[in-house]
């Protein structure tokens, strides 16, 4: 394991469609975290002039490919995470920061599955590739990451990015226990679950709102939204 410190990065994906998810996700992040953590909001109206990457038709939120870039934001030192926006954090996020491991270049959860349906939120494609998933949740070795340049992630395929391309070694790519990143509606419920992720669609579009971890995210919500009162003596 690596030590961390000061603060930990970690960088979120922001879509201009399910803005709200990505405050929930932050929230619950804070509520449970036992170590400081620092937050980027990956928009692009915030890389502009990094990112110049022409909006693919198979991509369905916006950042799809800008997750790539996050080595290279943190100057390719030390270890940075990235999440997608539609995840609900249900444990401490200082349990998974303690699972770098330096002898990796990247850390995921190695899914291994096909998705139900051929559609998911907004109507937008659900395309089926090998690691499917994979970069939902990603440690990031930065210093081992450099050929993550800006000119790499805007010109790349977008499967030899999700795919981990990128990296001269295959066998550099950590395996994180799956319930860091649990696909709500295509694995079966589990309350033990340590991260839940909206992939297929979340709580805040109509035809998601009763699915599973649907109370808890709104729980959250409502604490963004009304927080509770802070009694002073």
């Amino acid at each position: 394991m690596t030590n961390h410190k000061s603060p930990f990065r970690i960088f979120i994906g922001f879509d201009t469609s399910e803005v709200v998810a990505y405050h929930v996700c932050c929230q619950s992040i804070i509520l449970k975290s036992s170590v400081p953590v620092s937050f980027t909001q990956l928009s692009l109206n915030l890389i502009k002039g990094i990112y110049n990457r022409t909006r693919d038709p198979l991509q369905s939120t916006d950042f799809s490919f800008s997750r790539f870039l996050v080595p290279y934001l943190s100057g390719y030192e030390g270890w940075s995470l990235f999440i997608d926006g539609d995840m609900l954090v249900r444990s401490d996020i200082a349990e998974l920061i303690s699972l770098c491991d330096d002898a990796y270049s990247a850390m995921t959860c190695q899914h291994d599955y096909i998705p139900n349906s051929s559609t998911k939120f907004l109507n937008n494609t659900q395309t089926k590739y090998v690691k499917k998933n994979w970069s939902s949740v990603i440690l990031f070795n930065n210093s081992h990451c450099r050929n993550l340049t800006p000119d790499y992630v805007n010109t790349a395929t977008g499967l030899e990015l999700h795919q981990f391309k990128w990296l001269d070694d295959e066998k550099k790519i950590g395996n994180l226990p799956l319930t860091w990143n649990w696909l709500v509606g295509e694995y079966p419920f589990d309350d033990r679950v340590k991260l839940a992720h909206f992939t297929l669609g979340g709580p805040y579009f109509d035809e998601f709102a009763h699915t599973d971890f649907s109370d808890e995210w709104r729980g959250t919500l409502s604490q963004v939204i009304y927080p509770r009162k802070i009694h002073r003596s």
